[in-house]
């Protein structure tokens, strides 16, 4: 069931003036205000829809977020001449201060947190709800807020840090070092799993549970090598009886099978009709509701990215044929779609070819896309973004298993993972991957990683991770410049426009 009160419900706390000069000091007495606000429960709750409603705006992830996570990592390669310039620019490395889509994502964030930090510091007035619902709610906030810091802090490094709801530009703030930002999104997600349930309800499906807080939180320690404390959250996981690997491994990206056993967190949106708003934050009852995932990666889409050679030819073939996962996460020319009514051939797929084991050929995007059931060339959709799912927690505690000297226990959980029914490959060891080693058992866990979770949005941040280790065995792009290309460079609006920031406090090479 979709559930439409995360996808309403928004809050505006501007002031509204009139339009005569004489009356450019006057409130409007009809507008709504911060002091006129958060005087109920109702009010709060709208307040933390509002959060969502940003989450899965245009700039975040419904579109930019998408994007600037798969062109940052090796998963996905051009789909032709029809992808943007500044798109374009990430996947090469090309990108500057001013790229556009880079900037929308900054951007969207920070508003995220400012309306989350609003919701936490001005909820003291709201009294005429259960202590256990308000701090429910709140514990929402919290949640949102650590995960729009984590996104920005692991492609940005030191970021400005709002603790508290800023009301003026004389709130600016300058960087904080990325320890800060770290250890403050440590607290919020402690303090969110403390008020969040397990499950919800049908008519609150898509809001945060302490799976999430739990997942979001092993990812923070993943990420800075805490790998005792990693284990810990993963293990609350994988104990608490709420997750289980789906059979059938397409279910995680279809639009029938939302929210089912294996999803943790997922973004929510209304069924397929075509509702789409291109300059949507969110905001309103004629806020979209879809995504433009599906038109943007689909084979008789846009087809603007497509995945790598590079990924394509990381899945296995065994004696029995290729890994399931390749034909469950992309379509090849010859494929039916459209519930088998429609063949897919080279000419309806724009733009590049790809090359698989030699061969050239066409091959697109089939994860989040609604091609399954449409042979429309232009479609928004629906489907649900799963942002964080079981599969995950496995393989992560494959790697803070393997990390903490326990090969053995680290093979067992990549197994878990292969052994889908769907999925059915055969246990490792095996003659590519030898897990005698704890690197051999790292070359593993970078592999499985890659081809369970391609084009998830996870890639980016595990070459982040790994690189900054000194994990990777080779470098998977071709640009990088070192002191440069680690981090995204901090928009050249924010630097214009934030006067604790000057042009040299830009990060390295920008």
């Amino acid at each position: 069931m979709k559930n439409k009160l995360l996808l309403s419900g928004v809050l505006f706390l501007g002031l509204v003036v009139g339009c005569q000069e004489s009356d450019l000091d006057k409130l409007n007495p009809n507008g709504v205000t911060i002091d006129t606000f958060y005087k109920n429960g109702a009010e709060l709750s709208s307040a933390v829809n509002a959060i969502y409603a940003l989450a899965k705006s245009n700039p975040l992830v419904s579109r930019e977020w998408f994007f600037v996570h798969d062109l940052r990592s090796d998963d996905v390669a051009a789909g032709g001449g029809q992808l943007e310039t500044p798109r374009n620019q990430l996947l090469l490395g090309s990108h500057d201060t001013g790229n556009s889509v880079m900037s929308s994502v900054w951007t969207g964030f920070y508003r995220l947190i400012h309306r989350a930090n609003s919701t936490i510091d001005l909820s003291d007035k709201v009294a005429d709800i259960p202590a256990e619902t308000k701090n429910r709610l709140l514990a929402e906030a919290r949640f949102l807020r650590a995960w729009a810091y984590f996104d920005l802090v692991t492609m940005w490094g030191n970021i400005p840090l709002y603790k508290n709801y800023v009301t003026s530009v004389e709130g600016s703030l300058p960087r904080s070092p990325e320890n800060e930002v770290y250890d403050f999104i440590i607290a919020d997600l402690k303090t969110a799993q403390e008020a969040l349930p397990a499950t919800y309800d049908a008519n609150n499906l898509g809001r945060a549970t302490k799976g999430a807080a739990q997942m979001l939180l092993a990812r923070v320690y993943l990420q800075r090598a805490d790998y005792a404390n990693a284990k810990t959250e993963l293990q609350k996981i994988i104990t608490s009886g709420t997750y289980a690997l789906v059979d059938e491994y397409s279910d995680n990206f279809l639009e029938e099978t939302e929210f089912n056993k294996e999803s943790i967190w997922e973004i929510n949106f209304l069924p397929s009709g075509g509702n789409y708003n291109w300059d949507g934050d969110g905001n309103g009852a004629t806020a979209g509701t879809e995504t433009v995932r599906t038109q943007e990666y689909s084979a008789i889409g846009w087809r603007n990215v497509i995945p790598s050679n590079s990924l394509l030819n990381e899945f296995e073939k065994t004696a029995t044929g290729r890994d399931p996962r390749f034909a469950k996460s992309f379509y090849v020319t010859g494929d039916k779609y459209n519930n088998g009514n429609n063949t897919l051939t080279d000419a309806a797929q724009n733009g590049n070819s790809s090359v698989v084991d030699g061969q050239t050929l066409k091959v697109s995007w089939r994860k989040f896309s609604l091609m399954y059931k449409t042979d429309q060339s232009y479609q928004t959709g629906g489907i649900n973004q799963r942002i964080m799912r079981y599969a995950e927690t496995l393989l992560s505690m494959a790697e803070v298993e393997n990390e903490l000297g326990n090969t053995a226990e680290a093979v067992k959980y990549l197994n878990q993972v292969r052994a889908r029914k769907s999925v059915n490959m055969p246990p490792y060891p095996t003659a590519a991957f030898p897990v005698t080693t704890k690197d051999q058992v790292f070359a593993a866990i970078v592999h499985e990683r890659r081809v369970e979770l391609s084009g998830e949005q996870v890639r980016n941040r595990d070459l982040l991770r790994w690189r900054k280790a000194g994990k990777l065995r080779t470098e998977p792009f071709t640009y990088f410049q070192k002191n440069k290309h680690e981090l995204l460079p901090i928009p050249q609006q924010e630097v214009d426009n934030n006067p604790k920031i000057e042009p040299t406090d830009q990060n390295p090479g920008y």
